[in-house]
């Protein structure tokens, strides 16, 4: 039997986080107004979604004098998922004849994702927003990349080409609308999407979502869906890595809110 080849690329701030990384960053430099400053960024349309913290670091005030050491330092403090070094495992091992390159694709600071998964994901394979520092103060100088909207769909084409994988091999997981662009490359392209939040954009864009506090929870929809697996083997592969699939609600749930309008006609009783 042919081996399948897969890549599985991820985004890393609450996806396999529960920690934004500006969040972190930020408390890290003693800012308390970080998610107004990102909301105001959102509504002037100046930056792509998922670049307002590379933008806040090289433009505002109070992010001023950020060193690679901060970005690092606040890696260490990101709160990762649970299971997240058996996620890895379990894709580098690979599953039957199928077998999975991992990659994670985030517009966080490259230095920050890097920091967060050491000895976990090897540095390698992390691409992110990457700056330029000033040589003699250390400071970030300038934005070399931002990996955010179109720079996801970039780096996903760089890496199926370099990989030899072909669009319906290629498997991406994200959380927020930053990666609606690169969900709807990945498509289109006949591969696989999942969402891990209910995020509304994604959840008309992705092809499935799951929610869970386990980073393995990815591996269900890909383990179902793609390869193709029965709900025995399925159990297996997560016993065999010490886990216990325990829940799993198969369900797609149509949320309605219905209001009456204050011109809504009166109700009319039957005869």
């Amino acid at each position: 039997m042919t081996t399948k080849h897969y890549m599985l690329a991820s985004d890393f701030d609450q996806t396999l986080s529960f920690n934004d990384s500006g969040h972190v960053l930020a408390e890290l430099l003693g800012v308390g107004d970080f998610q107004q400053k990102v909301a105001g960024l959102a509504r002037s349309n100046l930056v792509q979604q998922g670049g307002e913290l590379a933008y806040l670091i090289r433009h505002d005030p109070d992010f001023r004098g950020v060193r690679r050491e901060h970005l690092i330092e606040a890696g260490r403090r990101v709160r990762l998922k649970a299971a997240l070094p058996t996620l890895v495992s379990v894709l580098r091992t690979g599953v039957g004849e199928s077998r999975f390159s991992f990659f994670v694709v985030s517009a966080a600071p490259r230095e920050v994702v890097v920091s967060a998964l050491a000895d976990v994901v090897p540095a390698e394979h992390i691409y992110g927003t990457e700056f330029e520092y000033d040589p003699v103060s250390g400071e970030v100088s300038s934005i070399k990349r931002v990996v955010a909207g179109y720079g996801k769909v970039a780096v996903i084409d760089e890496l199926s080409r370099e990989h030899d994988i072909h669009p319906d091999r290629i498997i991406y997981v994200g959380d927020g609308s930053s990666d609606v662009h690169v969900m709807l490359h990945v498509n289109n392209g006949e591969g696989f999407t999942i969402a891990v939040s209910e995020n509304r954009q994604l959840a008309r864009i992705a092809r499935c979502t799951v929610l869970s506090d386990n980073a393995c929870s990815v591996l269900v929809p890909v383990f179902d869906q793609l390869l193709g697996m029965r709900m025995p083997e399925i159990r297996r592969v997560f016993e065999d890595n010490g886990l216990r699939l325990e829940e799993w609600e198969r369900a797609r749930t149509d949320r309605v809110l219905i209001r009456e309008t204050p011109n809504s006609p009166a109700v009319v009783s039957g005869p």
